[in-house]
């Protein structure tokens, strides 16, 4: 196998930093293109703004400054950053409407599974910085469009939920809206992945609530639309920058403390209890996400800074700055199921499963978008068995929640109760379920599944095969009405307070 230093192709320019400050290349590199691209990312809001000039010069700033971003970070890997999209446009010319996007998919997913494997040969194991992160947000990106391409222009409005009505693209975009949607720099090293119709709207200043178009300002056939002032992102931005060196800062600083590596030592596995076991998996994996935490919130304010992702106001009237938003940190440590865990990591991307997978299938709907999801992030073992897992816990916790927590609506005390133990349950199988994800290798996952006997699995076992056969459902379905009679006799008694 070939040293990490040697796969790694981006410049060394700055290697004497790298020493300096006892980074590896490819992360300083990293830093340095987000740091350049926050930079130029408030020129494109200022000096570059819909009102200042015309879309083709927002595409064209946006496209040639994420080329030579990409270019810098990863050198002649970059071919890959245009032969991928390249091979797609000519699908999308070339192909019937009907089924393009299917093919555009199979394009993509293949062009992208075989960089995967050459990672996996040369650079096993390694998550030194590479083309596959940039791809993985351009495969998002093509086969999104394809998706909205094939709803904009074969099928009718009433066949369409609300996401794919509100993407639905009625015009094959031309190469300059097509390339430059690509490769625009706020979101190419890390994402957020954004839809076609959002950065198009963004780039002729359709997306402030209440505007519907400033293209009309250089179109003479129409006519000017509203201007609608758009707030000052820049305390969202420095908050959001704040907040991602302080992830960075943790993630260095105690991640040597807790390496995942050491959940494959046979001293680990044998000399430890399961409790400590468990314990060990829920900090070495929260430091893990930490890295992410920083490289998903510095994208978010990159987004921030050029003008997208405003969002409206809140009821108490502060600008909310989240539809770039690929993490809520909050929401994702503290909640109460695996679900609503799920719906806050990595938002964008499930947004995105959604428009192109869950959404069209009529069976199977949770296997087949978790085995999209698998597929796309590539082929260690480890992916697949944290998918696995993560559709079989999915669909546990729905029983769970079907048959279970209705039995603790009689009260706030057992409400209360019920939610301080799904909290703790969320926090050890999300660990459970995510470690092999961290890990990547597939014995070393299975044996730390054994020392743990399977435990997680086999209460989802049950939950999956024994509630439903229980006769619970009648039970919790007067539980829940009685609940919801109680409540409302309460809010018409307080209702009724107010009027007196």
């Amino acid at each position: 196998m070939a040293p990490a230093v040697d796969y790694y192709d981006g410049f060394h320019t700055f290697s004497w930093l790298a020493d300096f400050i006892g980074l590896p290349i490819d992360q300083v590199n990293f830093v340095l293109t987000q740091f350049t691209a926050l930079i130029l990312a408030g020129l494109l809001r200022t000096s570059l703004s819909s009102i200042a000039t015309t879309p083709a010069a927002r595409h064209v700033y946006g496209l040639t400054i994420g080329l030579a971003l990409g270019y810098f970070c990863f050198g002649r890997q970059a071919i890959h950053l245009t032969g991928l999209p390249a091979l797609c446009y000519i699908a999308m010319r070339t192909q019937n409407p009907r089924n393009m996007q299917r093919v555009v998919l199979a394009i993509a997913l293949i062009y992208l599974s075989c960089i995967h494997c050459h990672r996996q040969i040369y650079d096993y194991g390694s998550y030194t910085l590479d083309i596959t992160g940039p791809l993985m947000v351009i495969t998002q990106k093509v086969t999104s469009l394809a998706f909205s391409i094939h709803d904009g222009l074969t099928r009718r409005e009433e066949e369409l939920t609300p996401m794919q009505r509100h993407q639905a693209v009625q015009k094959m975009p031309t190469a300059l809206e097509y390339f430059s949607y690509v490769f625009h720099f706020q979101a190419l090293m890390a994402g957020p992945v954004i839809f076609y119709r959002d950065y198009i709207d963004f780039i002729h200043g359709r997306h402030m609530p209440g505007a519907t178009s400033l293209a009309g300002f250089y179109d003479k056939k129409s006519e000017v639309s509203e201007i609608v002032l758009e707030p000052s992102p820049t305390l969202v931005v420095v908050k959001k920058i704040t907040a991602s060196l302080v992830c960075a800062v943790v993630f260095i600083t105690f991640i040597p403390a807790f390496p995942i590596q050491r959940v494959k030592e046979d001293e680990f596995l044998e000399n430890t209890t399961a409790v400590y076991k468990v314990w060990y998996l829920m900090v070495a994996t929260m430091l893990v996400r930490f890295k992410y935490y920083y490289a998903w919130i510095f994208a978010d304010a990159i987004c921030n800074n050029s003008g997208f992702g405003f969002n409206g106001f809140d009821e108490r009237g502060n600008a909310r700055w989240d539809a770039a938003s690929n993490v809520d940190v909050y929401q994702f440590e503290t909640s109460l199921n695996f679900k609503t865990s799920i719906e806050h990591w990595n938002k964008r991307t499930n947004l995105w499963l959604r428009l192109v997978m869950y959404e069209r299938t009529s069976r199977n709907k949770v296997l087949y978008t978790y085995f999209l999801s698998a597929l796309w992030h590539g082929f260690y073992p480890g992916y697949y068995l944290t998918f696995a897992s993560g559709a079989f816990f999915t669909v546990a916790a729905r029983m769970i929640r079907r048959y279970i927590r209705p039995l603790f609506l009689e009260s706030e005390r057992k409400k209360t109760f019920y939610d301080v133990l799904t909290f703790i349950a969320t926090r050890v199988v999300m660990a459970y379920a995510t470690f092999s994800f961290v890990l990547l290798e597939f014995v070393p996952s299975i044996n730390m599944y054994l020392y743990l006997y399977l435990f997680p699995h086999l209460l989802g076992l049950i939950a999956m095969i024994i509630l439903p056969r229980l006769g619970l459902l009648q039970k919790t379905h007067k539980l829940a009405a009685k609940a919801e009679i109680d409540h409302s006799a309460a809010a018409s008694n307080g209702n009724a307070h107010k009027t007196m």
